[in-house]
């Protein structure tokens, strides 16, 4: 791709940016290591993570799984627990599957070419680019939302950059700019610049090393770039869950594969689709489980918001009718077995609310 007249030149940005990024790169535990497992590790991690959130789950990860064989042989459900309260549960799982694949495909070593690293589980260009550029040295560009945001701003790019046309197109300019002898280097440079220089909203240009060159801060619309979509509001989605207990016991059930909060354990019941609570979640429980109950009263209310839907609603205390059969996705716990499972966290906070009540210990 050739350069426009008036675009800032590769060479210029490189020089620019990696000056700025040794002298001002924030202290971050996997920017300390050149272990390609620990940088695969927080590349699965990090995603659609905030950095202060993620690092605990990532020193705690690497401390439960120090090794690609370790992840590789644990059960899923130890990756779950390791992982809950992170969100983006699919993410867990794909790391498990890309471990496994790493031992079985490839001898325990984290492949060194973008293309074998692009084909593990739940890998695409973007964690492809970082571990093989900051691991390996690979001369090729990792495009996440910061970079998207920088390149937009930097060449002045007016068009939505959702769309798939100009997707490519940042991904031809990115692989353009990338250092040949500092790809990894300049890569965290510009993930660095979009996450603490160039932000969405208030991006600090007299702080920017490459503010001179800046074709939207040279046109004033620093402020407008990148262009998108208007998004779609969240919609509130009503639910109801039944904390199932009796005789120091709890019903879970597992939420399926490919469904928000899938493969971790979770209280019976879900999304409403009546209009009454007690009613869909008799049907939920006897639908899920096999097994029919008596719903008492409110044990806690229900507001979390996800990605792309917020869920509003309640958890209500229910007693069995019968002792309920255990089966593959249903469990009949003691409350401390059932805390040791990956759970949704907000049903570990009403199990563990238990603690303590009367009603909970004895026959309900």
């Amino acid at each position: 791709m050739k350069r426009a007249m008036g675009e800032p030149s590769p060479t210029e940005l490189q020089t620019r940016l990696l000056a700025w990024y040794d002298a001002n790169r924030r202290d971050l535990p996997w920017r300390r290591t050149g272990n390609p497992y620990h940088i695969l590790v927080a590349e699965y991690l990090l995603q659609r993570t905030r950095i202060v959130s993620g690092t605990p789950y990532y020193e705690r990860f690497l401390r439960k799984f120090p090794t690609v064989q370790n992840l590789a042989a644990a059960p899923l459900d130890d990756v779950l627990t390791v992982w809950e309260g992170l969100g983006f549960y699919g993410r867990a799982r794909s790391l498990h599957a890309a471990a496994r694949a790493i031992v079985e495909r490839h001898g325990g070593e984290i492949p060194q070419s973008f293309e074998e690293l692009n084909a593990l589980p739940g890998v695409g260009p973007y964690t492809a680019g970082a571990v093989g550029s900051i691991a390996f040295g690979l001369a090729v560009p990792a495009v996440d939302g910061n970079v998207t945001r920088v390149i937009a701003r930097l060449f002045r790019i007016r068009d939505d950059v959702t769309t798939a046309s100009v997707r490519r197109r940042v991904a031809e300019m990115a692989a353009r700019l990338v250092s040949s002898d500092r790809p990894g280097a300049f890569n965290q440079a510009m993930m660095e610049l979009g996450a603490t220089v160039c932000t969405p909203t208030s991006p600090s240009c007299p702080r920017c090393p490459v503010e001179r060159v800046c074709l939207a801060r040279a046109a004033g619309e620093e402020r407008e770039l990148p262009m998108r979509r208007s998004p779609r509001s969240t919609p509130v989605v009503p639910v109801v869950f039944g904390l199932v207990t009796a005789s120091g016991h709890v019903l879970l059930v597992r939420r399926p594969r490919g469904r928000l909060l899938g493969g971790l354990w979770a209280l019976p019941g879900g999304e409403r689709i009546g209009r009454s609570d007690k009613g869909d979640l008799v049907a939920a429980v006897r639908s899920q489980t096999g097994v029919d109950v008596e719903v008492a009263a409110r044990w806690s209310r229900v507001n979390r918001t996800f990605s792309h839907r917020k869920w509003s609603g309640s958890i209500y205390r229910c007693t069995p009718r019968a002792t309920p059969v255990e089966r593959r996705a249903v469990r009949w716990l003691t409350r401390e077995d059932a805390l040791r499972l990956p759970l949704v966290p907000f049903h570990r906070e009403a199990i563990e609310a238990l603690a303590g009540i009367e009603s909970y210990r004895e026959a309900d």
